[in-house]
């Protein structure tokens, strides 16, 4: 099974954000699940394990 979630720390300051994003790997790990975050974000994609672009889509 695959979790998706779009924008999840769209609205949350650094720090909230990156507490959400540990929660989530944490849960992702411990279900053994993938997790697929889409994000406009760099700098918060720069924190996962593997980034997937789409361009012109």
């Amino acid at each position: 099974m695959i979790v998706m979630d779009d924008e999840p720390t769209g609205n949350l300051d650094k720090k909230n954000g990156d507490l959400v994003l540990a929660i989530f790997k944490e849960l992702s790990a411990a279900l053994n699940q993938t997790l697929l975050i889409v994000t406009n974000d760099p700098s918060f994609a720069e924190k996962t394990d593997r980034i997937i672009r789409m361009e012109d889509g």
